[in-house]
């Protein structure tokens, strides 16, 4: 902390980087968090600081943050030394109050007004041989479409290198499923085949203003270098998406409405045909996909 924001600290009431406190903030703006926009703030400044350092050191970094509302995690993201923010919002109600955060932080905030579904995000970044960091509270609304589209970024590997993201925790514990449980599915395949994940903190709804229904939780997503076996993510898609569409039938039959004959590609990833989508691994799942891009039917 330097003399200025020790100085600005020391004030009343005032937050350690010199900022008034975010209910304050949300008080002076009338920032009512939105039910429509899956809002939901945390408002305590230790906690956020905590999220920022999840994945890791930020120091110098260019970090993007998907939905800042008021700037409680922006403010923690700049604490903790990202270099850069690049924020993109959609609620035009929070402009002033990240304005506030951008001019306490000259040239180190960059707010984009805008849907994130819509974000060109290597755009953005305007630096192509930048490596970005991804962290965000996210809508829960939007959570899944924005990783999704994330994971399945072309090509490989991507324009990020860590994501600190937080979801319902119902989504992260699927996230980070094992084969052969209940939750494993077509997110835990394609999170776990192209990403190292891992759930770094549980939040229950008490943190968050106002408090959800259920507990959040943040995950921790660091790209795969190399993916084994290396299929295509739209393959893996298809292939994922027949399995679990009958996830309690034999791959035999679920996979009848990918390919007329499933046990021919069954057999040609030696995967046994009387398996249920939860008992194959993501490896296996990958090789399935390989598989099925070189057959006839997914050229």
């Amino acid at each position: 902390m330097t003399s200025d924001d020790g100085a600005a600290a020391s004030r009343p009431g005032a937050s350690p980087d010199g900022l008034p406190p975010l209910r304050d903030v949300i008080r002076q703006h009338e920032l009512a968090a939105k039910k429509s926009l899956g809002q939901n703030f945390i408002l305590d400044l230790n906690l956020t600081r905590r999220i920022a350092r999840a994945g890791g050191a930020i120091d110098g970094r260019t970090v993007v943050e998907v939905g800042p509302g008021p700037g409680g995690l922006t403010r923690a993201l700049l604490m903790e030394g990202a270099g850069r923010v690049i924020a993109v919002e959609r609620d035009s109600r929070c402009l002033p109050a990240l304005a506030e955060v951008a001019a306490r932080y000259p040239g180190r905030l960059v707010v984009h007004e805008g849907d994130a579904l819509e974000a060109d995000w290597q755009a953005l970044i305007a630096n192509p041989r930048e490596k970005a960091i991804v962290a965000a509270n996210l809508p829960y609304g939007a959570a899944t479409t924005l990783l999704i589209g994330w994971l399945e970024t072309e090509p490989w590997p991507p324009w990020w290198d860590r994501m600190v993201l937080m979801f319902q925790k119902e989504v992260a514990e699927r996230i980070a499923a094992e084969p052969g449980s209940k939750a494993y599915g077509r997110l835990s395949v394609i999170s776990q085949w192209r990403a190292d994940v891992r759930i770094a903190l549980t939040l229950p709804p008490a943190a968050f203003t106002p408090p959800p229904k259920i507990s959040s939780a943040v995950v921790v997503f660091t790209p795969r270098a190399e993916l084994q076996p290396a299929c295509s993510v739209k393959a893996l898609g298809r292939v994922t998406a027949a399995a679990f569409g009958q996830r309690r039938k034999m791959l035999r039959v679920s996979l009848k409405t990918l390919v007329q004959d499933p046990d021919a590609l069954l057999e040609a990833a030696g995967i046994a045909p009387e398996l249920r989508a939860e008992r194959l691994t993501v490896r296996e799942f990958a090789k399935l996909a390989l598989v099925y891009e070189r057959s006839p039917a997914g050229r």
